[in-house]
């Protein structure tokens, strides 16, 4: 099956940022046989010719941090202080079943394909329920089981998420679209040996592993006072700082932290929505990337962020690095579109297949439409991409070759998939009531 898209604005994100403003892509089964100008001739040897109206055709984004499955949270205790204890892990443990992992990760994904998001990598529950959700709406997961320090709500056991790993890698390692890693859920919620076994792990399947670092004020205090170390200089001593890890926040991380990871090869997941909406800082990405270290953009879970789109957090990181450095020149619109792109693929050891409009690569791509209102006039694409659109503009969308979305319509039902998780989140949703009201009873 050969399929081109024609009359597009094609930002290729190659090594060059190569542009065609009136050019053509050809989707060859589930790859990219041919990017650049119109070439007439190759239109006569096409099933299928697509139209793009002058639209702006990218490389899927890549959300290189999610808890996808947290679809139930949010809009809960948005403004609570310690939302994390009062809400988030009590719940977890009490209502979080595989039905509700399922079916929250078939609307989380579906939220995502809708906004151009064809990559996530998720740290979740049940991960083996949101490994099954990926296959089943072709969507490409870097999926993680928590491992953490004491009993979930699938594991029993305080890192039980060790031996659960191991069974997942062991039935998914071969998978079209599922990748799964390892996923420690942070360096003050694992021992050093629980963070060793799950690295090893990670180096025995020739996986990643990925962890928050450096998100919290108390994670640094606790590590400074335990062993005059930051968590970067513990996970390095630890011998678990290694080009596998792909390091969700790292909001306090400092100038030898940096010099450490670029070091060792560590990827940083940058969740700018996240970490303002709970007043946590703003990462230092601007000497991040003066430090040769990858980044790319992850929107954490929709508790956290309230939303899994990435146009969101192109915007809001990029006015973040301005205001914080007060520079109006940081970060050109190219650099941003790079991270939730290429720079994504490269956090996640994939950029050989995705992150780029390039032959041979896996037909992961999103079509942007020109047309509405908020999308008029364009003399720049990158700008328009990340100041002016946002996830209504996203016409078309392809995941290995695979149209999951045409002219804004997906091909799964929107109806049956909100509907099954509504009726799968009556107990959440009874139990979530309560304990707000709890609270608000407490603090009066």
């Amino acid at each position: 099956m050969k399929t081109l898209i024609k009359n597009a604005w094609i930002l290729t994100m190659d090594k060059t940022l190569s542009t065609y403003p009136q050019g053509m892509l050809v989707i060859e089964d589930d790859k990219i046989s041919y990017v650049g100008e119109y070439d007439s001739d190759i239109e006569k040897y096409v099933d299928e010719v697509i139209d793009a109206s002058g639209g702006i055709l990218i490389p899927g984004m890549i959300n290189t941090h999610a808890h996808v499955s947290m679809i139930p949270f949010r809009s809960l205790g948005d403004d609570c202080p310690d939302r994390l204890r009062r809400y988030l892990f009590p719940l977890e443990i009490e209502c979080m079943r595989a039905p509700l992992v399922y079916e929250a990760a078939r609307y989380g994904i579906l939220e995502m394909q809708r906004s151009g998001v064809t990559t996530f990598l998720d740290m979740y529950y049940f991960e083996e329920e949101v490994a099954r959700a990926c296959d089943e709406m072709q969507m490409r997961g870097v999926l993680g089981e928590t491992v953490i320090n004491f009993p979930t709500c699938d594991c029993e056991e305080a890192y039980g998420g060790l031996a659960y790993s191991e069974q997942f890698m062991s039935k998914w390692s071969n998978h079209l679209l599922v990748t799964p890693i390892i996923a420690p859920h942070a360096t003050n919620t694992n021992d050093t040996k629980a963070l060793q076994d799950a690295h090893e792990i990670a180096v025995r399947y020739d996986t990643l592993i990925s962890m928050h670092v450096a998100e919290m004020d108390y994670e640094m205090t606790e590590f400074r006072e335990k062993y005059d170390m930051t968590p970067v200089e513990y996970l390095d001593s630890i011998g678990v700082l290694s080009d596998r890890l792909v390091a969700a926040h790292c909001i306090h991380v400092n100038e030898n932290d940096m010099l450490l990871m670029a070091n060792r090869g560590v990827k940083v997941a940058h969740c700018i929505g996240s970490n303002m909406k709970a007043g946590k800082g703003i990462a230092p990405v601007k000497e991040m990337i003066e430090h040769g270290l990858t980044v790319g953009l992850g929107t954490d879970g929709p508790s956290s962020g309230n939303t899994l789109d990435l146009f969101t957090q192109m915007k809001t990181a990029v006015y973040a690095q301005k205001t914080h450095y007060k520079d109006r020149s940081l970060f050109k619109a190219e650099e941003i579109v790079k991270l939730a792109t290429i720079s994504g693929a490269r956090a996640l050891k994939m950029d050989d297949k995705i992150g780029s409009l390039e032959v041979g690569k896996q037909a992961d791509i999103v079509l942007i439409e020109t047309e509405s209102l908020n999308m008029f006039p364009i003399y720049d694409p990158y700008s328009a991409i990340v100041y002016s659109a946002n996830s209504s503009n996203v016409h078309s969308v392809w995941i290995n070759g695979v149209s999951v979305l045409k002219e804004k319509q997906s091909i799964f039902n929107q109806t049956e998939i909100k509907t099954s998780l509504q009726n799968e989140m009556q107990n959440f949703a009874k139990r979530a009531i309560e304990r707000s009201k709890r609270f608000i009873n407490v603090n009066k």
